[in-house]
């Protein structure tokens, strides 16, 4: 699921800056975001090298700073740009969002050939400035300005000034590698970071981009071949290992892919490994000696049950026909990411496949509300029980064991400020409603249903505007989902008013004898009631 950062306008805490003595050093994850630097041509490199040298000495020195690609990764969940301008209130808010304790962002301040660095640390938890602070050097040694930075953060660190600067290839080669990471174009990026890859033979992070660039373009073959020439020595290692099966994985070499996984997951357990290792079986014969997609599916969300994750699991009990296990994690990753169509539509083939054909049509009426994809036409799979092939979601990003908690706060967050969002728009849809402004009301609805599928109320209100437009047959299936979503009397009472409307008397009866069992002495219920009594039921 994509997530949607919400409102980011919310009032925050007025924060002010502490006193020099009470500085603290960052705990917890710290995102670390690029400087600011006015119209100096040199910022345009030189805010995110800083932003990334940081975050790779603060993690150095011991602490847990989100490297450059887990930020962008997060900041792409979150719809935003990675270049853009953020005020302060919105820097708090993704640092919330990411699960990060605590922001660092500053100033450029370019004199000369000498850099300043104004630093500024924001814990998250209180809104207030932990530090901040302005470290000066040549620009020709701005690694040592920011080792120094670095360290005024983590006071406490007591790692060697060598071993922390061993991690940093040449600038020139730093220089090439971040301007191949923010160049627009493939052809430029690859330039770049071939030329940092010259500079310095053994600056494996910029080889490892390189073949992220050749993936993106769908050159697996090339991005396999630049991820094989990491080291086994390096560090990086096994993202490189990782990055090679995964091109394997796309040019159907599933053997080779699939030694190289079980090598990783024999290491260091990962989700992203079992998952890939299960995408591996679901698109060949399985064996009993290499297992079942469902076994590597599990111990992927056993390891972390998330939306994508807890989806792949269900899907391929779905393919195994394991209608029981299928509904049971396919409902598990639709109540993780309501908005996902797929979900909904392979959940929705696994209820017909055991006769649950309401239930079924809710959940295909969600997918087609949700995707484009799934809309009724010539060859769109929009009915029947075929479960449609190569739905399942392949891990693409290897993350740090310790960056486990950006992703699950990005989840938390993103549902709790989705909730908040539906329950705004329901509310303007209702007041719409109220006021027969039924095209506003349905704009508004239609942002409800999007965001909370299973909202009952914002489908009764849908149903309830076609109805008193006469689409009837609308009304029907929009009800039908409220109900399916939550069984209520004035869903019931509203459908038996929509048969009566369709001539269905026989139906409208029984959705109105329903109303009265759950509210006793409802009204309008009684009234239908009495009005059908001499009305003839619909002939099949």
């Amino acid at each position: 699921m994509t997530l949607r950062l919400g409102v980011l306008t919310a009032v925050l805490t007025v924060w002010a800056a502490a006193p020099l003595g009470a500085q603290v050093v960052v705990t917890g994850p710290t995102l670390v975001l690029p400087f600011e630097g006015g119209n100096d041509p040199r910022a345009a490199w030189l805010g995110e090298a800083v932003a990334m040298l940081l975050a790779d000495d603060l993690n150095a020195l011991g602490s847990n700073a989100l490297t450059r690609e887990e930020r962008v990764r997060a900041f792409e969940r979150l719809q935003l740009s990675s270049r853009a301008k953020l005020t302060s209130a919105t820097t708090i808010k993704i640092g919330q969002l990411v699960g990060a304790s605590t922001v660092v962002s500053g100033q450029l301040a370019f004199s000369g050939d000498s850099l300043g660095l104004d630093v500024e640390a924001v814990r998250i938890d209180t809104g207030r400035v932990s530090a901040t602070f302005q470290v000066r050097g040549p620009l020709a040694d701005v690694l040592a300005t920011i080792e120094r930075a670095a360290r005024r953060l983590s006071p406490g660190a007591t790692v060697p000034t060598a071993e922390v600067e061993h991690q940093h290839p040449p600038l020139a080669a730093y220089e090439s590698f971040v301007k191949g990471l923010l160049s627009e174009t493939p052809a430029t990026s690859r330039s770049y970071l071939e030329k940092a890859i010259a500079l310095a033979p053994n600056f494996d992070r910029a080889r490892l981009a390189l073949a992220d660039v050749h993936a993106d373009g769908g050159d697996w073959e090339g991005a396999r071949t630049v991820a094989l020439a990491v080291a086994d020595a390096s560090p990086l290692r096994r993202q490189a290992v990782f990055a090679v099966a995964l091109a394997e994985i796309n040019l159907k070499r599933y053997d080779d892919a699939f030694g190289r996984l079980q090598a990783l997951a024999s290491q260091a357990p990962s989700p992203e490994v079992f998952n890939n290792l299960g995408v591996i079986q679901l698109r060949r014969p399985p064996t009993p000696q290499t297992g079942r997609a469902t076994y590597y599916f599990n111990k992927a969300v056993e390891l972390e049950p998330s939306a994508d994750a807890t989806f792949n699991l269900g899907y391929a009990y779905s393919r195994e026909q394991d209608n029981a296990a299928a509904l049971y994690w396919l409902r598990e990753s639709v109540r993780r990411d309501p908005a996902d169509a797929d979900a909904h539509f392979v959940l929705a083939a696994s209820l017909d496949s055991t006769g649950a054909a309401t239930e079924a049509g809710g959940e295909r009426e969600l997918a087609r509300r949700l995707s484009a994809a799934y809309e009724e036409g010539e060859d769109r799979p929009s009915q029947g029980t075929t479960v449609p092939p190569n739905l399942e979601r392949v891990s693409t990003f290897l993350r740090r064991p310790e960056s486990g908690r950006t992703d699950s706060a990005l989840v938390a967050t993103g549902q709790r400020e989705q909730q908040e969002m539906a329950t705004f728009h329901l509310d303007r849809g209702r007041r719409f409603y109220e006021r027969e402004d039924d095209r506003s009301a349905l704009t508004e609805l239609q942002r409800v249903i999007y965001l909370s599928p299973y909202q009952s109320e914002a489908h009764l209100l849908v149903g309830r505007i076609h109805l008193r437009n006469g689409r009837t047959r609308e009304a029907i299936e929009a009800l039908k989902i409220s109900l399916w979503s939550e069984e209520t009397a004035a869903a019931h009472q509203a459908l038996a008013e929509a048969y009566v409307q369709a001539k269905d008397y026989a139906s409208a009866r029984k959705e109105a004898e329903r109303a009265l069992a759950l509210s006793p002495g409802l009204t309008d219920a009684t009234k239908l009631l009495q009005q059908l009594g001499s009305q003839p039921p619909k002939a099949p």
